[in-house]
């Protein structure tokens, strides 16, 4: 008969990280990622707490992940040590042990709560190739919509969806690096499904006719607790 294994002890302390995925590595998928931070831990050697059972695993738990093929400044997740560590021992080690373009930007002692709870709303920059006032005439129409739905292959299918209703801001204004360009400053709530700036797009596209020839490039500039009054996106490290 099988003997039970050894239990872990519990951790010590809880470490949240935000990171930024750029350039390239937007393409990144969550799996790729969490791969790559996974072995970045262990070159770093930070004691790691693990999990029990009979397939111990590191503690680590992500929030919020953007979709693939998104830039980011505003990724995070949290782990559990068998140690008290400084965090900013902790940077240092990740930032020397993870790719260029996965870098993380700020480490500090979880507070209370869930993290994931933190992360209520998304401030997005997307940047797409067509002319400012065709950009902001679309998005006029699309925020004079009570409603509007979007379609999206997921991993349980098909799923129909409204993209309007998460929407708590979204201005337009030109894009200056690139001339004839337009920029979006769009703030998502976050719910279930959670609905994506691409989503909007597709809406957009729905209601106005808006269809860029160039993919959008699309860079989640913030992530955390909403503001209802103001609609800020605040810091979920805070």
């Amino acid at each position: 008969m099988p003997q039970p294994r050894e239990q872990n002890p519990p951790p010590v302390q809880r470490l949240r990280i935000r990171y930024a995925k750029r350039g390239r590595l937007r393409f990144t998928s969550h799996r790729d990622f969490s791969r790559a931070f996974e072995r970045a831990v262990f070159r770093a050697r930070i004691p790691m707490a693990y999990s029990s059972g009979f397939n111990p695993h590191p503690r680590i738990s992500y929030a919020g992940a953007s979709p693939t093929g998104a830039a980011s400044e505003a990724e995070y997740l949290e782990i559990a040590l068998a140690e008290t560590t400084d965090p900013d021992d902790v940077r240092r080690a990740l930032v020397e042990s993870l790719p260029d373009g996965l870098d993380v930007l700020e480490v500090v002692v979880a507070g209370p709560g869930a993290l994931a709870d933190r992360l209520e709303a998304s401030r997005w920059r997307v940047v797409v190739a067509l002319p400012e006032e065709e950009v902001a005439a679309a998005v006029a129409t699309y925020l004079a919509q009570d409603a509007v739905p979007v379609e999206r292959m997921t991993k349980k299918g098909l799923r129909h969806f409204d993209s309007r209703e998460p929407v708590v801001a979204l201005t337009v204004g030109p894009h200056e690096a690139e001339p004839g360009w337009s920029e979006l400053d769009l703030t998502l709530r976050h719910g279930v499904p959670a609905v994506r700036p691409d989503d909007v797009l597709s809406g957009l596209a729905t209601v106005a006719g808006l269809r860029p020839e160039t993919p959008p490039l699309l860079t989640r500039l913030r992530q955390g607790p909403l503001d209802p009054a103001t609609g800020e996106v605040g810091d979920p490290l805070g």
